[in-house]
């Protein structure tokens, strides 16, 4: 059996859920911090208090203090006070509610308070949350001379004096663990068979047999598979260990998530899964399926997640961080980045601190973070800086094992009485010189790699030799040193009782009031390199086919869980909850495939072929059922409540969308309503604001009209469908169908594509072409004329877009609100690599322009839709990539402000081995070089190029989205509907690879290159803003925010709207009980957004006893910049300091039992999540703060009226 670990090539990592008790005094917060003023929070100042009577002066100020925080309280929107809602509670004079009179969700007070909302947001700009160290300024000072350390190669000598643990000697916590990889070089699937199974059987048998033995353990994904296939017996063993805390849970996501690539939706989903993984280790729970996760860790074993370990993810991003904290964690650690950044912090002794977000002005994110120092994980690499000495204590190196030897030529032996003193004290030198990296005396030594433990004899041969190592040491006074088997809990808790003792502040420091003693730092961990310049930025792009996917499962699980969430509300009275619960498990699966897919060399792309294919394969799956759910659960919505057949057999609707296979691009369904016959199409709104939109269908003929869910006849276009990839056909024969569509919020809508019907039909589009081989097939029944000019425009009513016809590339962009043109000018470049592999980008100079004078453009305008499509002619007879450039007349909508660009992308052959595909914009826009680019499609980061950075290293993830802007506001934006990576190589300048094509391996232990590449569509919202207000003069040192604008159009990129249509077409006159489906009040603020609308237990729903919080809704407040227009473009709402209100957000559906949680669903203490306390009870009053950039939980049940009035 072949085990993959080596002299600093192994990979592995983690995130974890504590498994013992927490100590009060440890973690949480108290009120009084709480409540007291950021300035002494930041400085981790202590409250005195006096016996002597207060002057009346200081009763003033004290009263003056108490006003600003009240009116604080106000202005910044927190999260509801545990006190102040269990008073109410209690107390047998509990105020009924009123009964319920509809309103809007959401309101303003006054245009005083729309104001002074305003100007609170507006007050923000220009500031970020006070920190010591922030990623940028390490950036800006380390030179990356990548200097040779000597024995520890990327740092430097390591000395200490000695006396250093005199007054607190040193506490050493070894913490075996072992890192299992759902999916890498095998499946996951092949990985449980021939290792993680065995390894888990092993933990149990080893840890059993001495209490002193502890080990961690991250991948629930596994633990779950084998607590199904284990006996009573070894699940009780195993749950004894967890209630005993020799084994620690951590983190308790399904994976260890990737960082760069993964979107916050599909991070919380994997974390959420833990409610579903760890009822598994409750061994009643094969006896009651209805036992909840965190019932089982809070009221049976008492276990508290509160510890995260993540040592593989290829860099680190804060808004893990973020979340983590709002999961009720309070401790992190993390491995994997930049050496010299690592050197820089272990140098000054700032390898471990506090992580807080650079937009909490309040500092209620601050979570402690300790960053291993070294190049690896593995054991050569954690027991201190010379690899070579720990190399010799991995003693599963030993002859009769299957790991390779030490590659240093000392290799491990056994521990004896007669070497036992002189191996304890090298090891313990090695302990005390990497102890001298941190400020405390407690130390963490992790004792393992990629599938360790997987037998019985390997355990035993690390236990029983460093038993004998500890015993010596500890038999020892004189070495000052305590060493022992520690889980992660363990470490921290220590850690932070020393720190209790000891305050390690430096002078000047700000600290945290989290825990004194360690400096704050804001900003993430991009872009990763492990040695020399190998930078970690190709993962960005590899697989983009598959990236693009996990996109479309994400936004189908969002929405299948919301519209599963109505038939459950509404159907209440009605018989119809039969439909959720019987998919329940499909939407389990499909939950639980995506959370596969965000682990680290799932969503990176960095895995084999045939675990690629296997990944795919889970999806398709899953967004096939999940389409089937939702195509029901649409027939139930618009259908008779009261019809007594069975939901779950409804078959009207199907997807619009189709995919044939895990590994195609979904296709559209034809249309072809026959003469006097209509066919139906229900669209699905998954956003919060009603949305008004050009919509498409593929229709088989031109002659067709649309009505709208009253009969009317709206006005419509046809255009062709053009190929991407032929020059010899370039229509398809089929026709695609416009029209406008208004949906409500989360709602739906029907409209009717018919034939010989009494209005207008659709208008056809009018079509331009060049040609450089002057021959061009007109497609019926449409008038084409040919583009005589170099150039040509094309144009809505927000903007006028211009051409250069010959190569097909879009130039400039003009917007006729001020007439303000701005050059943007569209190039497609390749470049060429070596050494370039599934991790690892490293070109060969500059990219090269491909795109060469000729090929076919083709200019299609219509009355609603203008599309400019482009086959550029290459030196390659089948070009890599065509592309179309659309804008919207839908009159004053989103759609008009943005532009479309779709890039079909075939980098398919061998003639573009070694190549990787780019599209970059160069603008007239001055950014200095400076970018922004989003973290996991939840908050920006800024970024520089550097010149003492390679090319590559000056690649970053872009999630969602890019912008760049200059000194006077001038702003251009890409949003991407899918995971890619972007540059700003040079002024002006935005660069974003499309795909990469790899013959090598790239030395990190895939062994292969990346040659799978899919034919794929890449899709793009362009946005051209300027500022409408000053900005701050230190713009260009901020992390900036999008603008309302951007944030609506980022949505409905990500957000699109589902779509489904009849089977068959019927008569005219048919009509659906229903057509259209409301089940808001009103549409939410633009700066609202309903992460997720679930039941996260549809199977215990219809149970007497679970009438209490069945449903979950999660809401996020965007950050957005003030000084663009606070309209979003439209008429646009916003929070301010409006509270919103869960009461009246639904319409026939009343919300009760509203309790805060935390965003995994396992804590209800909202204290001990970080949040500032608010005034009210959300329970009593419905009122939800927010402020801007928060995510928040409540669980709560929606009941239709009438059964509260009872």
């Amino acid at each position: 059996m072949h085990f993959f670990s080596g002299g600093g090539g192994g990979r592995s990592g983690a995130l974890l859920p504590t498994t013992s008790k927490p100590k009060a005094h440890h973690h949480l917060r108290s009120k009084s911090s709480l409540s007291s003023p950021a300035s002494s929070r930041r400085r981790g100042g202590a409250h005195s208090s006096s016996s002597s009577p207060c002057s009346r002066r200081a009763l003033c100020l004290a009263a003056a203090a108490f006003a600003l925080l009240f009116v604080l309280a106000f202005l910044r929107l927190g999260f509801p006070s545990s006190s102040s809602r269990s008073a109410a509670q209690s107390s047998p004079s509990r105020r009924p509610r009123a009964r319920l009179t509809r309103r809007p969700a959401f309101h303003l007070r006054d245009s005083a308070a729309a104001e002074a909302a305003a100007a609170a947001v507006a007050a923000r700009i220009g500031r970020e949350a006070p920190v010591d160290i922030t990623t940028r300024d390490l950036y800006d000072r380390i030179q990356f001379l990548d200097a040779d350390g000597g024995a520890w190669k990327q740092g430097w000598e390591v000395k200490y004096r000695g006396d250093e643990w005199d007054g607190e000697k040193l506490k050493v916590f070894v913490a075996p663990h072992s890192h299992n990889d759902p999916g890498w070089i095998r499946t996951v699937e092949e990985y449980y068979e021939r290792q993680s199974r065995h390894i888990l059987d092993t933990i149990v048998e080893s840890l059993s047999k001495d209490s002193r033995r502890k080990f961690i353990w991250e991948e629930m994904s596994y633990l779950e598979r084998w607590w199904r296939d284990a006996t009573p017996k070894k699940q009780e063993a195993l749950a004894k260990l967890v209630r005993d805390g020799q084994l620690e849970i951590v983190s308790g996501g399904w994976v260890m998530n990737d960082e760069a690539n993964s979107h916050y939706f599909a991070i919380i989903e994997q974390a959420n899964d833990y409610l579903l993984t760890m009822k598994f280790i409750y061994p009643c729970y094969l006896l009651s399926q209805m036992m909840e996760g965190n019932m089982w860790l809070n009221d049976t074993i008492g276990v508290v997640p509160k510890n995260s370990w993540s040592i593989d993810p290829f860099g680190y991003s804060s808004t893990m961080a973020y979340l983590l904290r709002r999961m009720g964690f309070h401790n992190m650690l993390i491995q994997r980045t930049h050496y010299e950044l690592k050197k820089e912090l272990a140098m000054k002794k700032n390898l471990e601190y506090l992580w807080r977000q650079n937009w909490d002005i309040e500092e209620t994110t601050d979570i402690f973070v300790h960053m291993m120092p070294f190049y690896s994980y593995d054991i050569p690499h954690t027991c201190g800086p010379e690899p070579a000495i720990c190399c010799q204590f991995d003693f599963a190196r030993m002859r009769g094992f299957s790991y390779e030897s030490c590659p240093w030529r000392f290799d491990p032996v056994e521990t004896d009485a007669d070497n036992v003193q002189e191996r304890a004290t090298k090891l313990l030198d090695q302990y005390r010189k990497k102890s001298t990296l941190y400020r405390t005396n407690t130390l963490l030594i992790p004792l393992g790699d990629d599938f360790r433990y997987v037998s019985v004899e390997e355990a035993e041969v690390q236990f029983r030799n460093y038993e004998k190592l500890f015993d010596y040491i500890n038999s020892n006074p004189n070495l000052n040193a305590e060493v022992k088997f520690g889980t992660l809990e363990d470490y921290f808790s220590t850690l932070r009782d020393e720190a209790e003792k000891i305050n390690y502040s430096r002078s000047g420091e700000l600290g945290s009031a989290e825990l004194p003693g360690f400096p704050t730092l804001s900003g993430d961990f991009f872009t990763y390199a492990d040695r020399n310049q190998d930078y970690w930025s190709g993962y960005y792009v590899s697989r983009p086919f598959f990236k693009a996917v996990d996109r479309v499962l994400e936004q189908t699980l969002r929405a299948s869980e919301i519209l599963g969430s109505f038939v459950l509300g509404y159907c209440q009275k009605f018989q119809c909850v039969k439909l959720p619960i019987s998919f329940s498990h499909k939407l389990t699966a499909a939950r639980r495939n995506l959370a596969l897919f965000q682990h680290h060399d799932g969503v990176t792309g960095t895995a084999k072929d045939h675990v690629v294919v296997d990944y795919g394969t889970r999806m398709h799956t899953s967004l096939q059922d999940l389409q089937l759910f939702m195509s029901r659960a649409v027939e139930v919505l618009l259908g008779d409540f009261h019809d007594r057949s069975d939901p779950t057999l409804l078959s009207h609707f199907e997807p619009v969308q189709e995919r044939s296979k895990y590994d195609v691009q979904p296709v559209h369904r034809v249309l072809g309503p026959h003469e006097g016959k209509a066919q139906s199409v229900v669209f699905f709104n998954p956003l919060e604001q009603t949305r008004d939109e050009i919509v498409m269908a593929v229709v088989s003929t031109p002659d067709v009209s649309v009505l709208n869910s009253n009969g009317s006849c709206l006005p419509s276009q046809v255009s062709p469908e053009w190929q991407f990839d032929s020059y010899e056909k370039i229509s398809t024969g089929r026709h695609r169908l416009y029209w406008r569509a208004s949906v409500p919020a989360l709602g739906l809508e029907t409209y009717y594509v018919v034939t010989g019907q009494d209005c207008e039909k659709a208008v056809p589009a009018v079509i331009k072409t060049f040609t450089a081989s002057q021959r061009f097939p007109c497609p019926e029944p449409y008038v084409c004329s040919k583009l005589e000019d170099k150039t040509v425009e094309m144009k809505n009513s927000y903007y006028t877009l211009s051409f250069d016809v010959n190569h097909g590339l879009l130039q400039t962009v003009t917007r006729h609100k001020d007439g303000e043109q701005t050059v943007i000018g569209e190039d497609i470049g390749m470049y060429r690599s070596h050494g370039s592999g599934a991790y690892l980008f490293k070109p060969i100079g500059e990219a090269r322009s491909i795109v060469e004078e000729g090929g076919h453009f083709i200019l299609t305008e219509g009355p609603l839709v203008q599309e400019a499509h482009s086959l550029p002619k290459t030196e390659w007879q089948k070009t890599p990539l065509s592309h179309s450039t659309r804008i919207y007349d839908c009159g004053d909508s989103i759609q008009d402000m943005l532009i479309e660009k779709e890039y079909h992308v075939e980098l398919v052959g061998h003639a573009f081995n070694d190549k990787e595909l780019i599209v970059r914009y160069k603008t007239d826009i001055d950014n200095q070089r400076i970018f922004y680019s989003d973290l996991n499609g939840f908050q920006m980061s800024r970024r520089q190029t550097y010149d003492k950075i390679p090319l590559q290293g000056n690649y970053y993830p872009m999630p969602s989205l890019a912008f760049m802007q200059d000194s006077l506001g001038n702003r251009f934006s890409v949003h991407s509907k899918q995971s890619l990576g972007a540059a700003s190589l040079k002024n002006g300048w935005l660069e974003i690879m499309l795909d990469r094509r790899l013959v090598q391996d790239d030395g990190r232990g895939l062994g292969q290159g990346v040659m799978d590449n899919r034919p794929m569509n890449v899709i793009f919202h362009l946005l051209r803003e300027s500022n409408v207000s000053a900005l701050p003069k230190t713009h260009s040192l901020l992390t900036l925010q999008p603008s309302l604008l951007s944030h609506r159009v980022g949505a409905h990129l990500n957000y699109p709207m589902h779509a489904f249509m009849s089977k068959k077409p019927h008569e005219k006159s048919f009509k659906l009980p229903q057509k259209s489906f409301t089940p808001l009040t009103a549409s939410l603020p633009c700066d609202v957004h309903i992460v997720n609308l679930k039941v996260p237990q549809p199977l215990r729903f219809s149970h007497a006893e679970a009438a209490g919080a069945r449903f979950a809704i999660l809401l996020q407040r965007r950050g957005w910049d003030a000084s663009y227009c606070k309209k979003g473009g439209m008429q646009c709402t916003t929070v301010g300091e409006e509270p919103v209100n869960l009461f009246y957000m639904f319409k026939d559906l009343s919300a009760v039992n509203v309790k805060a949680t935390s965003l995994n669903l396992l804590h209800d203490d909202p204290e001990m999540l970080g949040y500032l306390e608010q005034i009210g009870d959300v329970a009593q009053e419905g009122n939800v703060l927010i402020s801007p950039m928060e995510i928040q939980a409540y669980k709560l049940d929606l009941q239709p009226p009438s059964s509260q009035e009872e």
